[in-house]
């Protein structure tokens, strides 16, 4: 294995080694942040939620180019189902497997490694500044962290390294988390004529809201209303008749729409409900999040992320799609299928933003999660490139 690959192996299997489940990044950061500062770095901020931000300034005046990469994963179930450890980085057929490789431990560790490269590369003479950003929270809100990073940095263009098999991504449908209550009247359920049962009501409103056609967009798709969960209260309901119900509907947004005209079909189909049914009492709200950062800090939300699209003319898209053919990848320009934290950047921040990062979307997640070391060393090549494009 030649040396320049070994350091983003190194890099990549200490940061699997690092548990971080959102709300416990401490160890990774801890790790990202000693790299960093042994690895030319001008400066390394930790902020008020943990996210780790790392800068090297060229010796010219010109951009600041973000590459964001989140350092929270989703939990291990049950590491019995997994092949091999998914802490212990093992190496098994040019392939690192572990927890975050994939999701996406993989891509920050290139990031930092190639904006390294690209400093002793260029001798510090290009333009701008580039800044790397362990961030947290990812998994659970997806940009709000991210806002904190954009009022630091205040970066002209973003990377957003989420798996792309090294294509280009140029936008992604948002993500909001719908939440409608009914509320009825609650009595024993001996004598049920004498209440009013929230969740027969909520099954006349889901019946109801199925009839919405959502709304559609020819690159982006549809934007998607499902129902993900139910709940009734009080429960169990022992000889009760529930007095409420709650329903969560995961609505995928599209480009251009807001807060407002993402709840209106719905505000407007339940009024004239309750116009008809004057027993009905039902409201439409987006989900509130509220979690514990490393800092001890609280993160907290509305569940809404936006979507965004760049065209594929845009003239840093076409830079760095030139910048990658010329160093000998042949990429793509495609859009994520998932919700990241371009929600914030592009789609809340309008921040030339654009995605690349080694390996497959559908590895996120998984059980026996891997990286291919090809592809991870590859993305080095492939930030490096991003970074001759955008800084000039």
């Amino acid at each position: 294995m030649e040396s320049k690959d070994q350091e983003v192996i190194s890099l990549c299997q200490e940061f699997i080694r690092q548990q971080s489940y959102s709300g416990h990044e401490n160890h990774m950061a801890q790790v990202l942040a000693q790299y960093m500062k042994t690895n030319g770095f001008d400066s390394v901020y930790t902020d008020k939620y943990g996210n780790v931000i790392g800068s090297i300034k060229g010796n010219r005046p010109g951009p600041k180019l973000l590459f964001d990469g989140h350092m929270d994963t989703v939990p291990v179930s049950d590491t019995s189902e997994w092949t091999y450890p998914p802490f212990a980085a093992e190496i098994h057929d040019g392939n690192i497997y572990g927890r975050g490789t994939s999701d996406m431990k993989g891509a920050l560790s290139a990031m930092a490694v190639g904006a390294k490269r690209f400093a002793q590369i260029t001798g510090k003479d290009f333009a701008g500044e580039i800044f790397i950003a362990g961030v947290v929270h990812e998994e659970c809100f997806e940009g709000v962290a991210a806002r904190e990073i954009s009022t630091y940095v205040q970066p002209d263009y973003v990377v957003i390294g989420e798996a792309s098999q090294l294509n280009l991504k140029i936008g992604q449908r948002g993500r909001a988390e719908i939440i409608v209550e009914t509320f009825g009247t609650s009595c024993h359920s001996a004598n049920p004529e004498k209440g009013l049962n929230a969740v027969y009501q909520m099954a006349h409103v889901i019946e109801a809201i199925q009839t919405l056609i959502p709304p559609h967009h020819d690159i982006l798709g549809n934007g998607i209303l499902e129902l993900t969960d139910i709940i009734s209260s009080p429960y169990p309901g022992a000889s009760v008749v529930p007095d409420y119900c709650r329903v969560t509907y995961d609505r995928r947004l599209l480009v251009g729409e807001t807060k407002e005209s993402v709840l209106q079909p719905l505000q407007e189909l339940l009024q004239n409900m309750m116009k008809q049914d004057v027993s009905l009492k039902v409201q439409v709200s987006y989900s509130q999040g509220s979690e514990q950062c490393y800092t001890g800090n609280e993160i907290k939300a509305e569940r809404f992320f936006p979507g965004w699209l760049y065209d594929t003319q845009e003239a840093f898209i076409q830079a760095a799609y030139q910048e990658l053919r010329r160093d000998g990848f042949t990429p793509q320009i495609t859009q994520y299928n998932f919700c990241t934290n371009g929600s914030h950047y592009a789609g809340e921040a309008h921040i030339k933003t654009l995605g690349l990062g080694p390996s497959r979307e559908n590895l996120a997640h998984t059980v026996n999660e891997y990286i291919s070391i090809e592809q991870l060393t590859k993305a080095v090549s492939c930030y490096t490139a991003l970074m001759k494009a955008l800084l000039k």
